[in-house]
């Protein structure tokens, strides 16, 4: 696999807005999709709805594949939802592609959904004992389903959402396009970001800050965890249910996920990455010449490593940003090959010097004994790597493509041996403790991925198999 796939991944961006009439919902979407493409490149789709009738168009690839002049353009309407996915539960295909759009008793449904269920397959055998069809196999269809059928008794939309809230375990953050209203809804612990934007009178829901800019729109806030909001054309409303569960915002948004402009929970994704760099320049001093940055991310923390030590950050690696998706390869020999297509080291600004690399996060090691070696064969004198997250010890069951411990060097190896199969001379990650530094010692974060700590309880059917498929094929009667 190239570079990018190598790293952890999660599972989607989500979209929505409900415009004054000013504002095109649908080149909103997408401008605001292209702004969350890092989140998901392997489909992508819009939903409108024009006075309660919903049109779509989804396919599989990138945003720009997808969609063109002539399909925004024949998406008209007052409202839309988007959705980037990569899947973490479900097969990647098409009928996977979200928004999914449902039909039912009380109308019409479009709902895009970023993060897992850890309680997906009880209600999905509850629904299908109930004659329940699904037509996919992610777990958003599972939520879908809970919300249409407490809308069967509900007064309202929003009160369906509300309802089936509580049934719902796991992480889950939701734009949901009813005939007439727009929701967004964060889970009660807040594991993925959702945010309120506006353009003038027109409300935007987003994952991330960086497709409200992208889309024109304005801050406002952060959707917090357990709450719902409303938008209509009485204006927004929101409701938030009490519950006894602490926030846990995923740590990893701000390691490598998150755009480097966005800002979470009012914390700068950029300078929480710097931070990460500066506490590596105070936990391991090392002598060198120069620090790089293993593009994208790991350039943040080493300018921050370089502001703390004072050695000078130079670029040292160029990233080909032009090669498409290079990870579709037929053979594990030609994915390997085509790290070095992706990454490229600066002979003439390596050569010779003692280089402090930084890079957020190890999975299986393949990949950074590949660019340690890149930089060795270019002429640097020694690489000291340096990682800007904990090890990966344990898998992530709330939306993060983090593999099972089989697949985990750190769960094989210890840190000197991750170094010596790195080929580095020498190596540290950051500290579980200095974690909390990177958010400004603020508490409410989720770090099971490294600490083992699960602020959501995980049915021992994920433990035992973590890439667990809660559907299962029709058997011919």
């Amino acid at each position: 696999m190239d570079y990018d796939v190598l790293k952890p991944h999660e599972e989607c961006g989500v979209f929505g807005i409900y415009s004054d009439g000013d504002v095109s919902p649908a080149y909103a979407t997408y401008n605001g999709l292209l702004a969350l493409q890092h989140r998901g490149q392997e489909s992508c789709g819009i939903a409108v709805c024009d006075r309660g009738v919903v049109s779509y168009s989804k396919d599989m690839g990138l945003v720009t594949e997808a969609f063109n002049d002539k399909i925004l353009d024949s998406l008209k309407g007052q409202m839309a939802v988007g959705h980037v996915r990569y899947s973490t539960s479900g097969g990647s295909v098409r009928e996977n592609a979200q928004p999914l759009v449902m039909r039912y008793i009380k109308g019409t449904l479009a709902i895009a959904h970023n993060g897992n269920l850890t309680n997906a397959y009880e209600l999905h055998r509850v629904l299908e004992r109930r004659g329940c069809i699904f037509q996919t196999t992610i777990d958003t269809e599972v939520i879908a389903y809970m919300i249409a059928r407490e809308r069967v008794d509900a007064p309202s939309i929003e009160e369906a959402v509300r309802r089936a809230i509580p049934k719902l375990q796991g992480s889950f953050s939701l734009v949901i396009m009813s005939p007439q209203k727009l929701i967004a809804a964060r889970d009660p612990h807040g594991f993925r970001p959702l945010c309120i934007g506006k353009i003038g009178n027109s409300t935007v829901f987003a994952s991330e800050t960086c497709a409200l800019d992208a889309c024109g729109a304005e801050f406002v806030r952060d959707v917090e965890p357990g709450e719902v909001v409303v938008v209509d054309q009485d204006g927004m409303r929101s409701f938030r249910d009490p519950v006894d569960v602490e926030k846990s915002l995923c740590i990893f948004e701000y390691i490598y996920f998150a755009r480097t402009d966005s800002i979470i929970d009012g914390i700068s994704v950029y300078e929480a990455r710097k931070q990460a760099g500066r506490l590596l320049a105070k936990q391991l001093p090392v002598e060198a010449d120069m620090v790089i940055g293993v593009p994208e991310s790991g350039i943040d923390a080493a300018i921050g490593y370089s502001e703390e030590s004072g050695i000078p950050y130079e670029k040292g690696i160029v990233k080909n940003t032009y090669i498409g998706r290079t990870f579709i390869k037929p053979s594990q020999s030609e994915r390997e090959r085509s790290v070095r297509i992706k990454l490229n080291a600066l002979s003439n600004c390596v050569k010779g010097k003692r280089i402090v690399m930084l890079d957020d996060s190890i999975v299986r090691g393949t990949t950074s004994a590949r660019i340690v070696s890149m930089l060795k064969d270019a002429g640097a004198k020694e690489v000291h790597l340096r990682i800007s997250s904990p090890p990966f010890l344990w898998p992530c069951y709330y939306g993060t493509d983090i593999p099972s411990k089989d697949d985990l060097i750190a769960c094989q190896y210890s840190i000197e041996e991750i170094g010596k199969m790195s080929f580095a001379d020498s190596i540290a990650f950051l500290s579980v403790e200095n974690l909390a530094k990177i958010m400004g010692s603020r508490k409410g974060y989720c770090d099971a991925c490294f600490s083992g700590k699960y602020p959501a309880p995980i049915p021992d059917y994920l433990i035992a198999n973590k890439d667990y498929d809660y559907s299962t094929p029709i058997k011919r009667l």
